[in-house]
């Protein structure tokens, strides 16, 4: 089977670092939820300028997430979410109603995001119903791990294996919770393809010392030929 081209996205609602990222074209697009709203500083009043914002500046896709005590009311919260464009994704927790919710939002043709998936049969229920993507925690799932002394599959690996149930049902991992450069090139070897990462972990990817100073080296050699 074909390999899924990779894909960041910024995971943050600091705007002026996400627009640097998308104005330089590093990533894809944007994910966000609740807590990361709140530690930016914005309110649920704000998401549609963040969207409109977002969007202007290059952004293929832009993800916010439905809430409510039930699928009726994620349903009617995710109305105003989708109203916001064409390139809005809607996120829909990993929860009993969460899925039924996904079901309609994705049988009335929405771009849904099932999100905090920890188990692989989490990962294929998503899949036969039809979303797009899911997000599993790796550094969330790396942390409960070391609380509870589990010693069975790495969270990388879990991870991987959700990847292997999506297989030919158009849903892919978009891996969340990443605190390195080193965890998305990980689970990338492992054949997940899509990312989201905080915007400090982005510009890490970007650069390496010996980067650096090759290409200081470069100027200097051209100042000296005159340029």
């Amino acid at each position: 089977m074909t390999a899924i081209a990779p894909r960041l996205y910024v995971d943050s609602a600091d705007v002026d670092r996400v627009s640097r990222l998308l104005a330089g074209g590093i990533v894809h697009g944007v994910t966000t939820n609740p807590t990361i709203l709140e530690r930016g500083g914005r309110t649920a009043a704000d998401i549609p300028d963040l969207y409109a914002r977002w969007v202007s500046e290059g952004a293929q896709e832009v993800f916010f997430q439905t809430w409510g005590s039930d699928t009726a009311a994620m349903l009617r919260n995710a109305e105003g979410i989708r109203a916001l464009g064409d390139r809005v994704a809607v996120k829909v927790p990993a929860t009993t109603d969460g899925f039924a919710a996904a079901s309609a939002l994705v049988r009335d043709g929405a771009s849904v995001l099932v999100t905090a998936v920890y188990g692989v049969a989490q990962a294929l229920a998503a899949a036969s119903i039809g979303v797009q993507y899911i997000a599993p925690y790796l550094g969330r799932m790396r942390d409960a791990a070391a609380v509870t002394g589990f010693s069975g599959p790495g969270a990388e690996d879990v991870i991987a294996r959700m990847q292997d149930v999506c297989i030919g049902s158009g849903t892919n991992v978009l891996a969340a919770s990443l605190r390195s450069p080193e965890d998305i090139v990980g689970l990338r070897m492992l054949g997940v393809p899509y990312f989201t990462a905080a915007p400090d972990v982005i510009e890490r990817m970007l650069t390496h010392e010996v980067s650096d100073s090759s290409a200081a080296e470069f100027d200097a050699a051209m100042e000296r030929l005159g340029a």
